[in-house]
């Protein structure tokens, strides 16, 4: 495969939107994985139909919050989040989604390095050093996008047809069940929810959704939706999705390296940085290390403007020190939690980014209009119908700098339309003090937590107070959280 312009390529640096987590505080919880049997996708060969479940918490726990990951993001970033709502909820389980696609990943030398069996060098000479350097042999390998072309079908049916079966699985427990999703998750969340399973939503079997700085908003148009659909199929088309001019799998791969870099040998003066695919605007300072190089890529304040998607409030890059090395100086997100999430530390064979994003998931996405029938679901074959049919569900939307007010606006109105009431809804708006992935990755402080906890004490049938000024849910310590996460 070959590779673009420096400036394209270094747009690699943490660029899987909505694809950041946390690394895990709570030493104590269970944290299991599995795959099962998911939707029948036509012309998928039989062992990609399948969809995995990374379960954190007390097995023992009814009750199941499950987590959808956003553009070019799996179960992994999610995890160390996990463990703190499990800490915090113990009555619950969180479930996170790790989709099929995530099956076409090479993590054997990720694994390698998280056994202590590879080198930091290994690790980036496998994944990135060969694209410069002919004298590396064993390297990575993507498969062709003709060997894969059945991936042009994976959209929202197929999205929606595998988390049935990871609901189905967490109704077994006989507890509440939850649905959520971060980013393009938030759109896949309502698109679940009012999606007509034989003449029934989805929403029959939970009991609440959360968003996270994502959701559904008003629908493509026809025209748009047979235009962008044909593009897709033609002969030539990649299944996959294309960020900011990168082809996949780069983006996972810079970021598997990336994080691995900062996990593996912190101190380290930094590999990416004397990288010549790597462009000025992300080089940061002269002699930096492996976690200040990472961190000046993803930090809002120094992280370019067409990063929003994957930016955090995480720090600066020391003044002092050689290399130097990373100040987090109060700020929300510890860059080692971030890099936690993406490496997939303790996981065998998972890290936090999808290497491979398929197009026609996030071209559906577009028609799912908030659950309500618009040409353009008829063009794309999406069947999510059911959005004034949410009666009895308890909605949680918590806005960021990306979504922001349009994310609460979404939540007001799916509630609106099928007439859940105001004491039911939890809006959120943090827009001006997180920026996209904060919610996932702040620690010890984290607002999205702080307010998620009552609200899934409400599901599971315990008392907490709400506001009917704009339906907010009033926590007596945000005002000062807010003020102490600005600078």
């Amino acid at each position: 495969m070959r590779v673009g312009a420096k400036a394209r390529i270094g747009l690699l640096a943490a660029v899987s939107a909505g694809a950041l987590a946390a690394a895990a505080p709570s030493a104590g919880a269970s944290v299991r994985f599995e795959r099962i049997k998911g939707y029948d996708a036509p012309a998928t060969p039989a062992k990609y139909d399948k969809v995995g479940i990374l379960e954190t918490g007390r097995s023992k726990a009814r009750n199941v919050l499950i987590m959808i990951p956003g553009t070019s993001a799996s179960a992994a970033y999610f995890e160390p989040l996990a463990k703190t709502i499990t800490a915090k909820n113990p009555d619950w389980q969180v479930w996170s989604v790790e989709r099929r696609e995530n099956l076409l990943e090479d993590q054997s030398m990720a694994d390698a390095a998280k056994a202590g069996k590879a080198t930091p060098q290994q690790l980036f000479d496998y994944y990135l050093g060969y694209l410069t350097n002919p004298a590396i042999t064993k390297h990575y390998t993507a498969p062709a996008d003709a060997d894969v072309a059945f991936a042009k079908q994976w959209g929202m049916q197929v999205a929606v047809g595998d988390i049935q079966r990871v609901v189905r699985q967490a109704r077994k427990l006989h507890g509440k069940v939850v649905l959520g999703g971060h980013s393009l998750g938030g759109t896949i969340t309502t698109a679940y929810a009012t999606w007509d399973f034989h003449g029934k939503a989805g929403a029959k079997d939970l009991s609440g959704l959360v968003y996270m700085d994502g959701g559904s908003g008003p629908p493509v148009t026809a025209d748009a939706a047979t235009a962008s659909l044909a593009a897709l199929n033609a002969p030539t088309a990649s299944p996959w999705l294309v960020f900011g001019g990168i082809p996949a799998p780069f983006a996972g791969l810079f970021n598997i390296v990336g994080a691995g870099l900062t996990k593996l040998d912190p101190n380290a003066p930094s590999l990416l940085q004397t990288w010549p695919l790597l462009p000025a605007f992300l080089k940061g300072p002269d002699r930096v290390t492996n976690e200040a190089g990472y961190g000046f890529a993803l930090d809002s304040e120094t992280s370019p403007p067409g990063l929003a998607a994957a930016q955090v409030h995480a720090g600066h890059v020391a003044t002092s020190g050689d290399p130097r090395g990373w100040d987090r100086e109060g700020e929300l997100s510890p860059i080692q939690r971030v890099a936690d999430a993406f490496f997939g530390t303790g996981l065998k064979s998972l890290d936090g980014t999808a290497w491979f994003h398929p197009q026609r998931l996030t071209l559906d996405a577009g028609a799912v209009g908030n659950g309500n029938a618009n040409p353009a679901q008829g063009v794309l074959d999406v069947h999510a119908t059911h959005g004034a049919d949410l009666q009895g569900l308890r909605i949680y939307a918590f806005g960021a700098h990306l979504g922001g007010r349009r994310v609460l606006d979404s939540a007001r109105a799916l509630a609106a339309q099928s007439r859940i009431p105001s004491d039911d809804l939890t809006l959120v708006d943090r827009a001006d003090g997180y920026s996209h992935v904060d919610p996932i990755t702040a620690d010890p402080d984290n607002d999205f937590v702080d307010n998620l906890t009552p609200f899934l004490a409400q599901v599971g049938g315990k008392a907490s107070k709400h506001s009917d000024d704009d339906q907010e849910y009033v926590d007596p310590a945000d005002a000062a959280r807010k003020k102490a996460h600005h600078r």
